[in-house]
C-alpha cells in the first residue's frame, strides 16, 4: 500500500477534529443544528490553518443523510465521495487557475442545475482572491440572489483583496494561528498513533517552525520521520530543518545578559560556519528574548510547553536582566531586524548588534538623558519658575550659560543675536556709553524705527534680562537719545562749545571699537598740532 502523507492521512473529517478554530466549528455547528445557513461563506486566514478542511466538512453535513447532530457520518455515498474528490455536487475549484470571466459565466450556466442526490449544489473556490475583477463582477448578481439549492464557500489567504462588494454578500470567518501548544499536542497523538518516537522537545521545535500552521507542522514531522526513522531527536530535528542549536541560543542569550562581546562573536562565528541561516538566527534570539520578557512579567506560564528543559535556566536569566534591560533589547532587536532583512551583509549587521546589546550598560536610554538635562537645568537655574511671571527670569537664568571671557558690546550683540536676531539689529544701531553702578547706557536716538523700538515695555524687559544673563548681575538699561542732549552721568562738564563741538565731530570707528572693548569712556579730548584731535 502506497505512503499516504501525514497531511493528508490526519486531515479532520469532522468538526470536532479540527484544531484551534473552535471559533469557527461552534457557529457553523449552531448554524447547522438551527437550520439558519447562509447562502456563501467566506474562510480567510493563513495558510495550513484548516479553511478548505472545514469547507469540505460543511459541504458533507449539508448533503449527508445521516448526520450526527452537526457532524457528517463519514460513512454515506455522499460523504465518501467528497471525501474522495468525485461527487457531482461538490466542486473544487482553483481560483488561481480558473481566475477569469468565462470560467465564471461557465459556472453561472451550472449552478441552474439541481443536485443530483444531496440537497444542495456547493461551490468551494479556493484562494478567490486571484479571480480577476471582472470574474467577481460575473459572480455579483449570482451570489446577491442565487438559486436555493446553491452554496458558495470561498477560502482565500488575502481577504483583504477580496472586493467589499463581494464580502459583503458572504458570511465571513477569519482563521486564526494555531497556537503551539495546540500543535504539539495534535502532533503527539500522531506520533503516538503512528508509532513514532519524539519528545516534547523536539515538537515544540517542529510547532516553532511550523508558525502556526498544522498542515506544515505535519509536514515537517512527516520529513523527519522520513529522514531517520520513527526514532527522533534534538540533534536531529535541528541537522534536518536547519535550527540553531539550543545550546548556543541559550549560550548567546546568556552571553548578551552579562555583555560578554567576545563569546558572541564566537557563537556568531560557530553558527555562520555551520552554514545556519542568519536571519532566522536572528528571528529565534528576538523570540528567545521575547520568552524572557514574558516569563519577567509573570506570563511564562505560556511557555512551559516548548521550553520545559531549559524553563528554570530561562527564568534565572530573565530575573538576571530585569524588566528595563530585556526591554532595552528587544527594542533593538526589533529596529535593526529590518536593516538585517534587506542588507546583502547579514552577519556584519547581526554582529554590530550584538557589540551594541552587550554594551547597553554604557549607553544611557532617551528617558535617561532627558532626566540628566532637567538636573543640569535644575542646577544652572537654581530653581524652577513657580508662575507666568517668572517666565522672564528663568528665561534669562537659561541665557547665562555663555563661555567665560571678557564681557563686552560686541560679545553681548553676538549673545542676544543667538537668542532674539530683530532686537540685536536694532541694537546695532545705538552706541554702547558704558555700565555705571547698575544701569547699562545707550546713546542713541533720532527719529529712526530704532529710536521708538525699546519704547513697548516688553521688549525693554527682554533687553534688560538679556544684559542681566551676560553681565551676570542685575542691569537696568538707561537710553539717552542725541537731540535731548544731556551729558551721561560720569563724564566731566564741558562748555557749551565743547559740548556742542562733541556733537558734531564723532570720534574714528576705530577709537569707538577700542572704547567698547575695553568698556571704556572718553574722559578729554585734547587738540594735536596739524588740526586733529
Amino acid at each position: 500500500m502506497p505512503h499516504e502523507v501525514l497531511a493528508r492521512k490526519w486531515r479532520p473529517q469532522t468538526f470536532d477534529e479540527v484544531v484551534g478554530q473552535e471559533h469557527v466549528t461552534e457557529t457553523l455547528t449552531n448554524a447547522i443544528k438551527s437550520g439558519r445557513l447562509a447562502h456563501a461563506y467566506l474562510f480567510g486566514g493563513p495558510r495550513g490553518v484548516g479553511k478548505t478542511s472545514v469547507a469540505r466538512i460543511l459541504a458533507k453535513a449539508l448533503n449527508c443523510p445521516q448526520r450526527n447532530g452537526a457532524n457528517p457520518c463519514n460513512k454515506c455515498t455522499s460523504c465518501v465521495e467528497i471525501t474522495e474528490g468525485y461527487s457531482v455536487d461538490v466542486m473544487e475549484i482553483d481560483g488561481a487557475s480558473n481566475r477569469g470571466i468565462d470560467e465564471i459565466r461557465e459556472l453561472r450556466e451550472n449552478i441552474k442545475y439541481m443536485p443530483q442526490s444531496g440537497l444542495y449544489r456547493i461551490y468551494i473556490i479556493d484562494e478567490v482572491h486571484m479571480l480577476t475583477l471582472q470574474a467577481f463582477n460575473a459572480l455579483l448578481k449570482t451570489l446577491e440572489e442565487p438559486p436555493e439549492h446553491v452554496k458558495f464557500i470561498f477560502a482565500t489567504t488575502e481577504p483583504r483583496k477580496v472586493p467589499v462588494t463581494i464580502l459583503s454578500r458572504c458570511q465571513r470567518f477569519d482563521f486564526k494561528r494555531i497556537p503551539p501548544g495546540q500543535i504539539v499536542s495534535h502532533l503527539k497523538k500522531i506520533a503516538q498513533d503512528e508509532g513514532i518516537e519524539i519528545g516534547i522537545h523536539e515538537l515544540s521545535i517542529i510547532a516553532r517552525e511550523a508558525d502556526g500552521s498544522m498542515r506544515d507542522a505535519e509536514s515537517l514531522l512527516d520529513q523527519v520521520v522520513s529522514s531517520i526513522g520513527p526514532k527522533v531527536t534534538g540533534k536531529d530535528i535541528q541537522d534536518i530543518l536547519g535550527v540553531v542549536d539550543t545550546g548556543l541560543m541559550a549560550e548567546m542569550t546568556e552571553a548578551i545578559i552579562r555583555g560578554n562581546q567576545n563569546r558572541c562573536l564566537e557563537i556568531v562565528e560557530d553558527i555562520y560556519n555551520a552554514g545556519y541561516d542568519i536571519k532566522s538566527f536572528y528571528s529565534a534570539l528576538m523570540e528567545k528574548f521575547r520568552n524572557l520578557l514574558l516569563i519577567v512579567v509573570g506570563a511564562g506560564e505560556a511557555l512551559e510547553n516548548y521550553e520545559e528543559d531549559g524553563l528554570e535556566t530561562a527564568r534565572s536569566l530573565a530575573q538576571e536582566a530585569g524588566l528595563g534591560k530585556l526591554q532595552a533589547i528587544l527594542d533593538l532587536l526589533i529596529k535593526r531586524e529590518e536593516d538585517l532583512r534587506f542588507t546583502s551583509h547579514p552577519r556584519l549587521v547581526l554582529e554590530t548588534v550584538l557589540i551594541r546589546l552587550c554594551n547597553l550598560d554604557r549607553y544611557l536610554s532617551f528617558e535617561q538623558i532627558i532626566r540628566k538635562i532637567e538636573g543640569l537645568e535644575k542646577l544652572l537655574l537654581g530653581r524652577i519658575p513657580e508662575s507666568p511671571g517668572q517666565v522672564a527670569e528663568t528665561s534669562a537664568r537659561r541665557w547665562n550659560q555663555v563661555e567665560p571671557g571678557a564681557r563686552n558690546w560686541e560679545g553681548f550683540l553676538e549673545f542676544v543675536k543667538k537668542n532674539d536676531r530683530p532686537m540685536a539689529t536694532v541694537l546695532k544701531q545705538w552706541e554702547y556709553a558704558g555700565i555705571q553702578g547698575d544701569t547699562l547706557k545707550l546713546s542713541g536716538g533720532g527719529e529712526s524705527f530704532s529710536s521708538t523700538y525699546f519704547d513697548d515695555t516688553g521688549r525693554k524687559q527682554a533687553l534688560e534680562s538679556y544684559c542681566s544673563a551676560y553681565w551676570k548681575r542685575d542691569l537696568a538699561v538707561e537710553f539717552v537719545r542725541r537731540e535731548e542732549g544731556p551729558k551721561l552721568a560720569g563724564e566731566n562738564q564741558a562748555t557749551p562749545e565743547e559740548s556742542s563741538q562733541q556733537t558734531e565731530e564723532r570720534l574714528p570707528e576705530s577709537i569707538e571699537k577700542v572704547v567698547r572693548a575695553f568698556e571704556g569712556r572718553i574722559i578729554s579730548k585734547e587738540k594735536i598740532k596739524g588740526g586733529k584731535k
